[in-house]
């Protein structure tokens, strides 16, 4: 008797899965699909993304190698690595940015350096790590900006003197540079001076604000 009991069970949940399948066989089906869709999407993704920092890697190094070259025209050199910012992925980017403003200063073109710069301090989507850097070499560079911009300049550069900003101690001369061309002499000779005597302050940064300082009447 039990036997019979567990043969019918059995039969009638065969029944309702054959119902059960007849009625959702189809979404299970879609599921799984979607599924394998998606992780030949995700990995076909990837391997465009490698292809595309390879390529970029290449392309920058290229541009570094001939940028060093004996009598490269460095012009040129700028417009190359401005053209892979505006293609690379990712870190490249930024690193060609930063190298296409930096020699674009280096050549005299002043306002397209400073332009780059501000876009890479302004973009959300950069790491903070170049975006401050970015930040301080625009106000480096615009140190001879008209007595009115100045203010605004030392506002953006101020949060970067932080002592846990891995920028700091190069915002921190920039800011004292700032407050020199403001006409703010003892303020910027003391801001000086405390780099100078800074430990923690890469040692190029410190002896070169100890000679200011000291020019100040430190």
């Amino acid at each position: 008797m039990p036997d019979i009991f567990d043969e019918v069970e059995e039969d009638l949940r065969a029944e309702r899965a054959a119902r059960l399948w007849k009625r959702y066989g189809s979404l299970v089906i879609g599921a799984a699909l979607f599924v394998v869709l998606g992780v030949a999407a995700w990995q076909g993704w990837e391997w465009h993304r490698q292809r595309q920092l390879a390529a970029a890697a290449t392309a920058y190094l290229a541009a570094e190698r001939d940028a060093g070259a004996p009598g490269a025209d460095l012009r040129a050199a700028a417009e190359r690595f401005a053209a892979i910012a505006r293609e690379a992925p990712g870190g490249y980017r930024v690193l060609a940015a930063l190298r296409a403003a930096a020699l674009k200063a280096e050549t005299g073109e002043r306002e397209a350096a400073l332009a780059l710069w501000d876009g890479i301090a302004r973009d959300s989507g950069v790491d903070p790590l170049y975006r401050d850097l970015a930040t301080v070499l625009l106000v480096l560079h615009s140190l001879d900006s008209p007595a009115a911009d100045l203010a605004r300049l030392a506002e953006r550069v101020a949060p970067l003197t932080d002592s846990a900003n891995p920028w700091q101690a190069s915002a921190r001369e920039v800011a004292a540079l700032l407050a020199l061309k403001r006409g703010e002499r003892e303020t910027a000779r003391r801001m000086l001076q405390a780099l100078a005597e800074d430990v923690t302050a890469p040692q190029g940064i410190r002896g070169r604000a100890g000679r200011i300082a000291a020019g100040l009447g430190g």
